[in-house]
């Protein structure tokens, strides 16, 4: 309960970014967020981190990124689980180059991987909007994208540290995994992108993509990231 009351107190103490901290212009601030919970077995956690690897160096995403009209975004990568454990694995980086988003996809793969209890989403979220306020950057878009296999089950709820969120002008959208196998001997969760749509998500042009299993992940990854980025454009792409 001291925990619950601790992350609740967090929640309410997180303020708007200013514009007089935040220095170098971005089109998109965004925060990934993704779940270690030990839900998620050895084989899917490197599905996973492989799937944001090869994402963030795909061509389709440069395109994107260079699009925009300042043709650089920010991103910060974070790992979560119960609402004890929530990491920054990379803080926020400028993505301006193919060789940049290479440097940060590097850092990643060769980052450890931790494995956690529980499953914390609300927790994850106020630590991820706490990443804004340490932020250099101003942008018109700030973005938090949270992928996870289950529901909250510890910690303050997801819905009320989402609507204190888009209260401050942050987008969430969620990356729900459809689980096909028992869960510590629970039956699948077949509803878990109707609990995203109700519960996580939320902000103008918020929205879920859903991946069937861990090994359609990385896909799920890349249609998400461009559809993020695409919407902080304040010009149309370049001729393909």
């Amino acid at each position: 309960m001291k925990r619950r009351s601790a992350l609740v107190g967090s929640l309410a103490a997180m303020t708007v970014v200013t514009a007089a901290k935040a220095a170098t212009p971005v089109d998109l601030q965004l925060v990934l967020a993704v779940d270690v919970s030990r839900s998620v077995d050895e084989v899917e956690a490197e599905l996973q981190r492989r799937g944001y690897v090869e994402a963030l160096t795909s061509d389709r995403i440069i395109d994107a990124i260079l699009s925009g009209e300042h043709r650089r975004i920010a991103l910060c990568y974070t790992e979560w689980a119960g609402a004890h454990y929530q990491a920054v694995v990379i803080d926020w980086a400028v993505i301006d180059s193919a060789a940049a988003a290479r440097r940060f996809a590097d850092k990643l793969a060769e980052a450890p991987r931790m494995s956690q209890s529980w499953t914390a989403i609300g927790a994850a979220l106020v630590h991820a909007g706490e990443r804004f306020e340490n932020s250099d950057f101003t942008a018109k878009r700030r973005v938090i994208d949270v992928s996870g296999d289950g529901r909250t089950n510890d910690g303050p709820p997801a819905e009320i540290v989402r609507d204190r969120l888009v209260a401050q002008g942050i987008v969430v959208n969620g990356l729900p995994v459809m689980m096909n196998r028992t869960n510590f001997g629970r039956a699948p969760d077949l509803s878990l992108d109707k609990y995203y749509e109700e519960n996580v998500i939320g902000g103008p042009g918020s929205f879920v993509i859903v991946a069937d299993t861990f090994d359609h992940f990385g896909r799920a990854v890349r249609t998400k990231l461009v559809r993020e980025i695409s919407q902080s454009k304040t010009k149309p792409p370049r001729p393909a």
